[in-house]
């Protein structure tokens, strides 16, 4: 096992809650194996420039509040993801400069609306309150639909995500489908998050299926999460597809068990601001210039692109 490299390079993995839909990350395309594992070497991480290019749209500017027209800034509210451990979402380079698809995305949206970011970060679990009472007029950090989240904020979606679930290379598991399969299990997640929700409305599974429950464990720390691994204090890893499939793919020591399903991730912004909708027309915007599919390209994601950005649709769960 290798999991201290693992734990060397992991400081900051964006987790989000991802819920329902029917398309699913292309194993080839994120160099996993049948087995789980990496199958290949890592990719160097791109950086070619796909936004500079963007241009305004006087219209979508017009459509933005006043004050914001004036200052020609939006506050961001987001979480800081440090190295490379977050990508394809996000990380940073060596010049400690913040790179990867989410990052690409929002300045692809403020160029398009005509103002620039002025970037807070904070903790996974205090941006949907930011954004709730209006200390971030934005905010990012991989934020699923979900039912409870539509009560406190709206949303401008950009991507498909999911859940997913990681062990340790020699783990007693080769798949994981539904809840049922972890049942017996220990499993670790972030606190505030989807995933919780998800754990929580299914922990009645193991019991109706004869099974012993599982046992979940929280922490803010990811870090923590791999430690667990490594010293078998923690079965499971659940978090976001898009990132654990990067993650095991660039990491040696690690399995790849499955997704659950995907839903619908987006900006969240305060309920009836007027933010959501001309964030909407915007991410359109670059879906129709090809700006939006340049971005995913980038990333080699391009399976989880939208056909269009929509104002709250439907939540998964």
């Amino acid at each position: 096992m290798k999991l201290k490299l693992v734990l060397a390079a992991l400081a900051a993995l964006a987790l989000a809650g991802c819920g329902n839909a029917s398309d699913t990350l292309s194993d080839a395309e994120r160099g996993i194996g049948a087995d789980g594992s990496a199958s290949a070497e890592p990719a160097a991480i791109p950086t070619q420039d796909v936004v500079s290019g963007v241009q305004a749209d006087p219209a979508l500017t017009k459509r933005l509040p006043a004050d914001v027209q004036k200052s020609k800034t939006l506050v961001l509210g987001t979480t800081e993801a440090t190295g490379e451990q977050g990508l394809p979402h996000g990380g940073s380079d060596q010049a400690g400069e913040q790179i990867g698809l989410d990052i690409d995305l929002r300045n692809a949206v403020a160029a398009k609306l005509g103002v620039t970011w002025k970037t807070e970060f904070g903790s996974f679990e205090t941006i949907v309150p930011g954004a709730q009472s209006g200390k971030y007029d934005v905010g990012q950090a991989n934020f699923a639909v979900t039912s409870e989240r539509l009560e406190v904020v709206d949303y401008a979606t950009y991507l498909l995500d999911g859940q997913s679930f990681v062990s340790r290379e020699d783990g007693d598991l080769d798949q994981v489908k539904t809840l049922t399969d972890i049942c017996g299990h220990t499993v670790a997640t972030s606190p505030g998050s989807s995933f919780q929700q998800i754990l929580e409305d299914g922990a009645a599974e193991c019991e109706k299926a004869g099974k012993k429950a599982y046992e979940v464990d929280y922490f803010k720390d990811n870090a923590a999460i791999l430690l667990g691994l490594q010293n078998g204090k923690t079965d499971l890893y659940f978090g976001p597809t898009l990132s654990l499939k990067y993650l095991v793919s660039h990491q040696p020591g690690l399995k790849y068990l499955g997704e659950l399903s995907l839903t619908d991730v987006g900006f969240v912004v305060a309920k009836k601001s007027p933010l959501a909708p001309v964030i909407v027309d915007a991410i359109n915007a670059l879906i129709a210039d090809g700006t939006y599919n340049k971005i995913f390209t980038k990333w080699d994601v391009s399976d989880i692109k939208l056909d269009k950005s929509e104002f709250n649709p439907k939540p998964a769960f």
